[in-house]
């Protein structure tokens, strides 16, 4: 535990300011609590740059509409949340309203935190007022003309926002209902993993279907048994949360991050319960039929995957558990959009390292030696060999993401 002065008076004024709420003025744990709410939320991810203060916010978010800010919510009074009581702080949770009634976007994902209990939400803020004040401002708001425009989130908020407590499924097991819980609420894994409509708003028919942020692609985690998660036990979900890899597949770019900072940390209880609940409902979809083996562009595929990829990935696509991924069966490569493949066989890419796992396996670049048709062959040979089928990849999507990576 921190020893800070700041740390030992905000306590003091915990037990005093909780005490009406039932803690019995025991403070410490209900602060210790809201230090494992803060990390189930991974409110670092949005809020702490490396390097700099925890929560002291200026994490640039990329959107379709421009750039937005992670906030300062160290309890500084003038550029944190320092002057906020508990009633502003359930307002941005529950209804998405900071301090002045200001309407906050969809980035700060209150459509799902507004699920999460107060109770648990008295935990969070009795944990951020321990942290360390930072007098860093931040200009949270950076879009341009119109989207600056706080109002139009009036029916923004009217078409994609329903507000309210999660409520328990009575047909269900406390383990899973702890589960959607998690997955729903402070989780908010459908912030990344639901499709998005044309205006940011979560497209919840298809819910936690895959969709792609900046990049990236958050891939299908439903139990879609061809292009999703359904072939995991609940055993293999548990194990890549809590280490970043399993025998399908290991973390990177933004997962590999959501890994280090917050659910490796979760305890084991919690990690089982969102495996059993994304378990629960099996989807059908009729997979897409594979190209033929001797089709131009398969054959061409097959030769480089052969001399460039073959050494770790293994030859029909097994992988080695733990370092390298297994390309046989994994729901990202049978996933309808190739972005993250594309990104990493141009870019590489890191694994995070955990605590379970602290050897952090790495992809070398192939972009400076491989052409866009390269790619596009090595990658449509990949999703379409060994069980797998999704559609080819084109070199115009190699050549549009080669591009934009060399704009960043």
């Amino acid at each position: 535990m921190k020893t800070s002065l700041s740390l030992c008076a905000g306590l003091l004024g915990l037990a005093v300011g909780y005490a009406h709420a039932g803690t019995g003025g025991d403070s410490y744990n209900l602060v210790e609590k809201g230090r494992y709410l803060a990390t189930l939320g991974d409110c670092t991810a949005c809020h702490t740059l490396p390097n700099k203060p925890l929560f002291s916010g200026g994490v640039i978010l990329d959107t379709p509409f421009g750039k937005l800010l992670g906030a300062n919510i160290t309890p500084d009074p003038v550029h944190g949340i320092g002057r906020w009581t508990f009633e502003d702080f359930q307002k941005v949770m529950s209804e998405g309203h900071s301090p002045g009634n200001k309407r906050l976007y969809g980035a700060m994902p209150f459509t799902a935190y507004t699920k999460v209990a107060r109770e648990d939400n008295m935990a969070i803020w009795a944990y951020l007022q321990t942290v360390q004040p930072s007098d860093n401002p931040v200009e949270t708001n950076q879009l341009p003309f119109p989207f600056n425009i706080r109002t139009s989130l009036i029916g923004w908020n009217l078409l994609n926002f329903t507000q309210g407590e999660f409520k328990a499924n009575p047909q269900k097991s406390a383990q899973w209902n702890r589960g959607a819980y998690l997955v729903e609420g402070l989780g908010h894994c459908g912030t990344c993993h639901t499709p998005k409509s044309i205006i940011g708003g979560d497209d919840n028919d298809h819910f936690l279907g895959g969709n792609n942020l900046q990049g990236w692609v958050a891939p299908d985690i439903t139990a879609n048994p061809h292009s999703g998660i359904g072939g995991w036990s609940a055993e293999d979900i548990v194990q890549y949360l809590k280490t970043g890899a399993n025998r399908f597949d290991i973390a990177s770019g933004p997962m590999a991050e959501e890994v280090e900072h917050s659910s490796q940390h979760w305890k084991d209880e919690d990690l089982m319960a969102v495996a059993v609940y994304l378990k629960d409902d099996p989807k059908t979809a009729e997979a897409p039929k594979a190209l033929a083996a001797n089709d131009p562009t398969m054959v061409a595929g097959k030769a480089i995957y052969a001399d460039r990829c073959s050494a770790c990935h293994v030859g029909k696509g097994e992988g080695v558990e733990g370092l390298f991924p297994k390309l046989a069966g994994a729901p990202l490569v049978n996933g309808s959009d190739p972005a993250s493949m594309i990104r990493v066989v141009l870019s590489g890419s890191r694994a995070g390292s955990t605590d379970a796992a602290p050897t952090a396996p790495a992809m070398p670049a192939f972009g400076w030696n491989l052409s866009d048709d390269n790619v596009a062959a090595v990658l449509t040979y990949v999703r379409n060999s060994w069980g797998n089928a999704a559609p080819a990849v084109s070199s115009g999507d190699v050549k549009d993401l080669r591009e934009a990576l060399r704009t960043k």
